[in-house]
């Protein structure tokens, strides 16, 4: 009879690949950063098994702006420019663009965004670089106007390679039925305004990467026909450009007025990609592209990847972020708000006969 082998060493979890004790450091650093993003409609306590989120608060404002409240959610990642992060070790900002794929879609719709959840599956857990993460979701949050209510680490040794992570973010707003933005409302003659971006935002990085590769590109060099002070790879990881306040704040000041018909956030695809989403059937959007000044960082890409300009467009932003479609009327007084909040916007096109296609002029 064989004899039982008693001096096999006991495994552990850490073993495996999953640090306990490291995954609770982790709770307690970003503890911090997580309450800034609260505020009173938040429940409950920090490390709870799921986040609580009151509708409405002791002022009643929710009552007040809401009668039939219509809840709107998303979800996205920030793609391939993670690992243009993981190369730089620079983990601070991409949390910020994991809000605002998330948020700037939402506001599409007319939505209030009103908290958030993140995930991060990651090689290995390091405390450290894991506060930097879900610090920059919490600063996008703030950005936002929204509440950080929870989020989940997975630490999967045998999916991720040593170094990698992955990010991705789940959003909760609220709209108002009769004011939730569709495009129903869109007219011939309406105005197309573009909001700009802050650079490329987060799509399009994996042609960016091929473009680096392809040319020889130094992420870590400083190019002085892009950028005489910041080097290729601070560009690339410029975070995304967060619309919400901006936005909700016009929405807000058209309390019976609908002058918006139509509004679409600029991710991949671009504006051919993105506008014709919010477009009826019958009518295109008829863009001039002379109308804003592209950014250097587009240009830089076209030259060194040899990108014909129609997959420019397709591709990437090419500096407008955020469009929105207004009554033509309204369209000036509409541009003044933005640009008090902070934003830069410019016509940009018109809404003409069509078959719900973007023309690119």
């Amino acid at each position: 009879m064989a004899r039982k082998n008693s001096s096999k060493k006991a495994l552990t979890y850490a073993e495996a690949g999953v640090d306990i004790e490291a995954g609770d450091a982790v709770v307690g650093r970003i503890k911090s950063h997580m309450r800034k993003t609260y505020g009173p409609r938040v429940l409950g306590q920090h490390g709870a098994f799921a986040g609580c989120f009151r509708l409405d608060y002791n002022e009643k404002l929710f009552k007040r702006n809401y009668k039939d409240p219509v809840l709107v959610s998303g979800t996205d990642g920030v793609g391939t420019k993670v690992l243009l992060a993981i190369d730089l070790k620079v983990y601070d900002t991409i949390g910020q663009d994991c809000v605002a794929m998330n948020v700037n879609d939402m506001i599409v719709q007319g939505a209030e965004p009103l908290f958030f959840l993140d995930y991060v599956g990651i090689h290995k857990v390091v405390p450290e670089q894991m506060e930097q993460i879900v610090k920059g979701v919490a600063d996008g949050c703030h950005l936002a106007g929204c509440a950080l209510l929870g989020g989940e680490t997975a630490e999967m040794a045998d999916v991720y390679k040593p170094g990698d992570f992955d990010l991705a973010g789940f959003s909760v707003g609220v709209a108002e039925l009769s004011k939730v933005v569709d495009g129903s409302r869109v007219e011939e003659g309406d105005i197309i305004l573009g909001l700009t971006s802050s650079g490329i935002h987060s799509n399009g990085y994996t042609l960016v990467r091929k473009i680096i590769e392809h040319a020889n590109l130094d992420i870590r060099t400083i190019y002085p026909e892009l950028d005489k002070e910041r080097t290729l790879g601070q560009i690339l990881l410029e975070p995304t450009r967060i619309y919400s306040k901006s936005i909700c704040s016009v929405l807000r000041s058209y309390k019976r007025k609908q002058p918006i018909g139509g509004m679409a956030h600029i991710t991949g695809g671009g504006l051919p990609g993105n506008v014709n989403r919010a477009l009826p059937n019958n009518l295109d959007a008829l863009i001039n592209k002379k109308s804003w000044d592209v950014p250097p960082i587009f240009k830089f890409l076209k030259k060194h990847g040899n990108v014909k300009p129609a997959e420019m467009f397709r591709v990437f932003n090419m500096g407008i972020g955020y469009t929105m479609i207004v009554r033509p009327h309204f369209a000036d007084a509409i541009m003044d708000k933005l640009k008090r909040k902070g934003e830069t916007v410019m016509k940009i096109g018109e809404i003409v006969k069509g078959s719900g296609k973007v023309q690119l002029k």
